[in-house]
């Protein structure tokens, strides 16, 4: 566990800077007025943060404008403790621990405060790696400990080990290492320059230690290595080494390093394009992220282990809440690294960016009982995950199960004596799982696993076989529906050869509509007396689901009577041709005389039923169709005679065409953005295919918002211009099934299916009216006839002449 630091007892306020002398009392009440209400507003927010850090104290971003806050009101005491608070929930930015590092430098006062921000650098290179910070670090530490501006040996050991460590974490860092490698050199030739001339063998040990961090510079792949050779071949001519000291070239260099060298720049190379499209500043994140993945499968697959932990590092400051990213991490550790120290520490910023991630969690557990961590250390850290909001309930099952695995399997090291402890915790867990879970996971497998595997525990460990019995018929309670449980409890009493127990638990089960008959059981282990009672006890129950069964497999598979009357209906009218009635072989003159007399009556069901094959009478309240009914009686078809329409409630909907293909919901939101109004969007997909078909309907909640939609008409979506219609339900109405419109109205192309079709429109949008003119072709124009004013006329005369009957339209062709 992280140590906490301590909050220093000592409240610093800065002091408040005084105000300039004014010349008039009017200036100086008009700057204390403002003050004043600046104030109030200040301590107002205040108020308001604190409140919601009590009530919620996962909120990053409320961690962060509190401490802005109070920084800006100078309140040093509550700024440390709002530092330290959210720490402990969440690891800080570099930019953070620096600015809290200066806040806290600039107050120092004595020597005293040295080891309180030398703590808080140790604790700010922990959190994320940060070349900027451990430069930091180090030129904090050479300007202030006494021992190292003193250059005693203490001093030197200490700041040689800051810079090892830092070479080690950051030196490695393609961009950047050189800034601490170039201010490791300057430490040691500085160091160079106290030694006393006289006394060789030290100055010979120190300058070879400057020439081994020349030579370890140069053989690692840093951005700006030309220049470090060059400053290593002028500082080699101040030690007498005879060379080109500005050529870039390698003559006077040692081979080995010369190799390195050129090693080192290949490997630069290599990693150039990948460093320049992690650093790119018009890159997206998704694509930056998606560039790290890439250059971490490169590094990979050079087996450098180091180098992969150093970009690993490097990634996560830049993402510190991608769980994948921690993911990724923290599987490479398990199966590369496996170091306890390392992954441990890892795992603790995982959780802390990324808490709401279950599987961090399940993996942390597992990391720190491979490590062989305290229980006081790994409870700890089983109640953290327990606060956090994880993404489902079946991740808090894994965390509980993972849990549970680590309590069983320390049975196993466990000496007698706390054997009841172990077992009094481990029922604990499983307590407070199934509490916490049941109400969630009712009826599911997953529950029904965890109480299988509570029950196994209590008899294999607890040797208690009435708790496991307290276990199975806690889960009946809750998920006594599922026949699995069932089955899991009858097969523990089995297991456990009670016989006569199993036995009681099938009876239960005959109430119950399970599958099950129980006569399987009473084969293996009862007489033959047993069998047959549980053969009678259970048929009735299978007879009554078997008919169940069959009920709803043939009410899956039956037709409704309504919709096989309509479909018979039609099939028979699309059959008909529209003159049929007046081509049948029958006595004409006779049958005419018949229907006359019928029509002056007005007795159209008789006339429906002496018609073959027009509509038989099914019923009472049987409609006839407009089209029949008009046909017989000769006259023009009246309101009254009209069947009721289903109608629609007026709604406020645009129909879409000639949309894009690839368009979703989210695009025609985002389209009617400026709008506003949208209640709902549909688009319209292919049946078989469930590919687009370019047509969408949308839903406003008023006409505005529709009219301002509708304006909107002929603009580019996606690469294509749309029309955009009001969609009108009752245009297009389908009066009834024999009679069909085949028009398309307002621009929607026929396939508003929002609204109707209109009644007796044909494509060119004329009437037909008129006697017994229902039989007129509707998308072919009648010969002799033209448009005028969409409606039919002759050609000869202009349109003197009237649409003709079926009997005069029959005439001209037998002509």
């Amino acid at each position: 566990m992280d140590e906490t630091l301590e909050i220093r007892p000592t409240d610093i306020t800065a002091p408040v800077p005084a105000h300039s002398n004014a010349t008039s009392h009017s200036g100086s009440d008009d700057t204390d007025s403002d003050d004043s209400d600046s104030d109030q507003q200040q301590n107002l927010q205040l108020q308001t943060l604190e409140l919601e850090l009590s009530t919620n104290p996962s909120n990053y971003d409320a961690h962060i404008q509190y401490i802005k806050l109070l920084r800006r009101m100078s309140l040093i005491g509550k700024l440390r403790s709002a530092r330290e608070s959210m720490r402990a929930l969440f690891p800080l930015s570099p930019d953070m621990w620096q600015e809290w590092i200066m806040d806290e430098t600039t107050l120092a006062t004595g020597p005293e405060d040295f080891s309180w921000i030398e703590r808080l650098y140790e604790k700010g290179i922990s959190d994320y790696q940060s070349v900027s910070l451990w430069c930091d670090y180090i030129n904090f530490v050479i300007e202030r400990d006494p021992s190292v501006r003193a250059n005693s040996n203490s001093g030197i050991v200490k700041a040689r080990d800051l810079f090892e460590r830092a070479v080690s974490a950051a030196g490695l860092h393609v961009m950047e290492g050189n800034k601490i490698w170039e201010a490791y050199r300057e430490y040691e030739q500085a160091i160079l320059q106290t030694v006393d001339n006289a006394d060789t063998e030290a100055r010979g040990k120190q300058i070879q230690h400057i020439r081994s961090i020349f030579h370890r510079q140069l053989s690692v792949p840093l951005a700006d290595s030309k220049s470090t050779l060059l400053a290593y071949k002028a500082w080699g001519v101040e030690q007498g080494i005879s060379i080109d000291a500005d050529s870039t070239d390698l003559d006077g260099i040692s081979p080995l390093v010369a190799s390195a060298y050129q090693k080192a720049l290949q490997m630069y190379i290599a990693r150039a394009p990948f460093e320049e499209k992690i650093s790119g500043n018009n890159v997206s994140d998704s694509d930056r992220l998606q560039s790290f993945m890439n250059y971490l499968k490169f590094e990979q697959s050079l087996g450098d282990p180091v180098r992969v932990q150093n970009l690993y590092e490097r990634a996560v400051v830049v993402f510190p809440v991608a769980s994948e990213l921690w993911l990724d991490y923290t599987r490479y550790l398990d199966e590369t690294v496996k170091v306890a120290g390392i992954i441990k520490s890892v795992y603790s910023r995982a959780t802390k960016s990324c808490p709401w991630v279950g599987q961090l969690w399940v993996k942390y557990l597992i990391s720190l009982e491979r490590g062989h961590a305290s229980e006081e250390e790994i409870s700890d850290v089983f109640e953290r995950s327990m606060t956090c909001t994880l993404s489902s309930f079946h991740e808090y099952l894994d965390v509980f199960l993972i849990r549970i695995d680590g309590l069983r399997r320390r049975f196993l090291t466990t000496l007698e004596e706390d054997c009841s402890q172990r077992l009094a915790l481990l029922r604990e867990t499983f307590q407070r799982a199934v509490e916490y879970l049941s109400p969630h996971l009712k009826n599911t497998d997953d529950l029904l696993s965890l109480h299988h595997y509570w029950a196994n525990l209590e008899l294999n460990i607890g040797k208690d076989l009435d708790a496991a019995r307290r276990v199975w018929e806690n889960l009946i309670k809750t998920s006594g529906s599922m026949l699995a449980v069932w089955k899991g409890y009858i097969a523990m009493e089995v297991g456990q050869g009670n016989i006569y127990q199993a036995r009681s638990l099938y009876k239960r089960c005959y109430s119950r509509k399970f599958g099950e008959t129980g006569s399987e059981f009473e084969r293996q282990c009862g007489t033959l007396q047993d069998y047959d009672h549980a053969v009678e006890k259970v048929a009735p129950r299978l007879k009554e689901l078997r008919l169940f069964k069959l009920q709803q497999e043939s009410k899956s598979s039956v037709v409704p009577m309504d919709q096989t009357i309509s479909l018979s209906k039609r099939k028979l009218l699309e059959k008909r041709k529209p003159d049929s009635d007046y081509t049948d072989e029958q006595p004409s003159a006779k049958k005419k005389r018949g229907a006359d007399q019928l029509m002056k009556k007005g007795d159209l069901n008789n006339v429906s039923r002496s018609k073959k094959g027009v509509e038989s009478n099914r019923g009472e309240g049987k409609e006839v169709s407009i089209a029949q009914s008009s046909a017989i009686s000769g006259q023009e078809v009246t309101k009254h005679t009209q069947p009721k329409v289903k109608s629609f409630e007026d709604q406020c909907t645009a129909f879409i065409s000639n949309l894009s293909f690839k368009a979703n919901p989210e695009d025609l939101k985002e389209f009617f953005k400026d709008v506003g109004g949208v209640k709902d969007i549909r688009i319209l997909k292919d049946k078989f295919t469930r590919v687009s078909r370019g047509l969408a309907y949308v839903d406003f909640c008023d006409d505005d918002h529709l009219a301002a939609a509708i304006a909107k008409n002929k603009q580019t979506l996606l690469g294509k211009r749309i029309s955009i219609a009001r969609s009108d339900p009752k245009r297009g109405k389908k009066v009834s099934d024999g009679q069909k419109s085949t028009a398309n109205t307002g621009g929607e192309k026929g396939d508003d299916r929002h609204g109707t079709r209109s009644n007796g429109s044909g494509d060119d949008g004329m009437q037909l009216k008129g006697r017994n003119t229902f039989a007129v072709p509707r998308n072919v124009r009648p010969p002799g006839f033209q448009m005028t004013n969409k409606r039919l006329v002759s050609e000869e005369e202009g349109g003197a002449e009237n649409p003709k009957s079926n009997d005069e339209f029959r005439k001209m062709f037998i002509k």
